[in-house]
């Protein structure tokens, strides 16, 4: 028979409000550092356009063109020579790629033609990235 009283046994509680707090804080964190975040290693100063970004594939691969004339694959040098063999090996036939072309406004438009020429001859959608104007 248990003859001890039940109204002095200690009671467990777990305060949760401070983790509410720090959960607050980390999701803000991670929203606000993946915002400021920008997978283009390469820096560019882009032309402006009032057209706004559009909506891509799936698979996209980046071509970046700097003042300087150096061609980037996916953050890689490649050389403009080798630029249709590089795109054509990343080709799968049962997926539909996008070419993203950022290429820095002082670069002369016959580079960017260029680019336009080589995604053209392997059949692959092609858009040209651009800053928005500022108003």
């Amino acid at each position: 028979m248990n003859l001890r009283n039940r109204r002095n046994k200690p009671a467990a509680e777990v305060h949760t409000a401070a983790l509410n707090d720090i959960m607050f804080f980390l999701m803000l964190f991670f929203l606000l550092a993946s915002a400021v975040a920008n997978p283009q290693v390469v820096k560019l100063l882009l032309p402006r356009s009032s057209a706004g970004e559009q909506s891509v594939a799936k698979k996209t691969v980046t071509v970046s063109i700097t003042s300087d004339l150096q061609y980037h694959v996916d953050k890689q040098v490649v050389p403009f020579d080798i630029m249709e063999p590089t795109l054509k090996s990343m080709l799968n036939p049962n997926e539909e790629v996008t070419i993203m072309l950022y290429a820095d406004s002082t670069v002369p438009i016959q580079n960017v033609i260029s680019v336009m020429d080589v995604a053209n001859k392997l059949k692959i959608k092609l858009v040209l990235a651009t800053e928005p104007k500022k108003n």
